[in-house]
């Protein structure tokens, strides 16, 4: 079975959205501004796709990254050569800039964690993430956690009424800048 990871830049009040800089949130960018660059900071990130074998992404992620994505050819080389997939319900074709196989469903996540192969890296993707948390398909979460709160935004993870997950720290460092590297692992 593949391991599904769920890898994302996190405020310390738990806060997701936009930390590139999309438009439409006012804080948006929040990773890049007010913090002294530590590049030890995002070795986690290098590492991520050097390991993976697979990206999944929800339709919004998608359509962000599939115009801007291809054209990193040195900083996303290796996401831009491994197989891509969307879960979506409402995308009609993939982005041929960007090819991907589309999952209607949580099911078919799960039929492919099934598959041969590496690791299953799922970057942004606020909504599906809390989904596939409360569906209990993720197996390990890689944070970068910021010294910021944000206070409004999307969330990491969902208000669902569950029962408690236990997480096992696998991996953690502090960096100059404050931010902290979180590994985790599900247990089951």
């Amino acid at each position: 079975m593949r391991t599904l990871i769920v890898t994302t830049f996190v405020s310390l009040d738990g806060v997701v959205e936009a930390p590139g800089g999309e438009p439409g949130y006012r804080n948006a960018g929040w990773t890049f501004h007010d913090l002294v660059f530590d590049p030890a900071a995002y070795e986690l990130k290098d590492r991520e796709q050097k390991e993976a074998g697979a990206l999944l992404m929800g339709r919004v992620s998608y359509e962000a990254f599939a115009p801007v994505w291809p054209t990193m050819t040195e900083e996303f080389a290796g996401y831009n050569t491994m197989p891509r997939y969307v879960v979506s319900t409402t995308l009609e074709s993939d982005d041929e800039r960007w090819p991907a196989t589309i999952l209607r469903s949580l099911d078919d996540v799960a039929a492919l964690k099934e598959t041969d192969g590496g690791p299953i890296s799922v970057h942004g993707s606020a909504t599906l993430g809390r989904a596939l948390a409360d569906a209990g398909l993720v197996d390990r979460y890689h944070l970068l956690q910021f010294p910021v709160l944000l206070g409004a935004g999307k969330r990491m993870w969902s208000e669902t009424d569950k029962d408690k997950q236990m997480l096992r720290l696998v991996e953690n460092e502090t960096y100059s800048n404050g931010i902290q590297k979180l590994v985790y692992d599900v247990i089951r």
